[in-house]
């Protein structure tokens, strides 16, 4: 089960792939989360979360197929580095979607500031106070702030997302050297 030798760069490749792949399911089982308690107060959920929750499941469906395909020795490199560069992109717009107003929150004076805790009442009542006024949708920008769980649970998503635009820079990074790799190595076997 090693998979073709691609020495170190093939090594970093694979290590790559499973830390962006844990990484993907952990900003999923938090969107999740979110998405479900939120469903289930009667709301929809923001488009940030959605989006999260979309650009993610595509990514990991993505990394464990690529990883198969390296395993089996048959990855297009320089298909793959296109395609990581694309769900860079896309995982760098969603970190700058989650992380904007984040960026300006101080976790920790929440709880102290409003007298809220971090419990499921707390967020209830922090859903309640989020609400638009036309129609029932979560205004992401409150409902971050609402509790201190949800401020450093949507914190650790971000961090996870700025995480996972350095793994798919470096990802697509090896994936062009292996491409330049496979090309240099190709004409010397024809001529041997």
């Amino acid at each position: 089960m090693a998979g073709p030798d691609f020495g170190a760069l093939g090594a970093t490749f694979k290590i790559c792939r499973v830390l962006q792949a844990m990484s993907l399911i952990a900003v999923i089982g938090m969107a999740a989360n979110f998405v479900s308690e939120i469903v289930s107060a009667k709301t929809a959920p923001p488009a940030v979360l959605v989006g999260t929750l979309s650009v993610t499941s595509v990514a990991v469906i993505y990394c464990v197929i690529t990883f198969i395909l390296f395993m089996d020795g048959i990855l297009p490199f320089l298909i793959n580095t296109v395609l990581d560069s694309l769900l860079l992109i896309a995982v760098i717009v969603v970190a700058v979607t989650v992380g904007k107003p984040l960026s300006y929150l101080d976790c920790n004076v929440i709880g102290q500031v409003s007298g809220a805790s971090s419990s499921a009442y707390a967020f209830t009542a922090a859903l309640g106070n989020s609400l638009d006024q036309d129609g029932g949708k979560i205004d992401y920008n409150h409902w971050i702030g609402g509790t201190k769980g949800t401020c450093l649970e949507m914190k650790s998503i971000w961090g996870l997302s700025i995480a996972l635009c350095i793994l798919f820079a470096f990802s697509a990074i090896c994936s062009t050297c292996l491409w330049r790799r496979g090309k240099q190595i190709a004409p010397k076997e024809v001529e041997g």
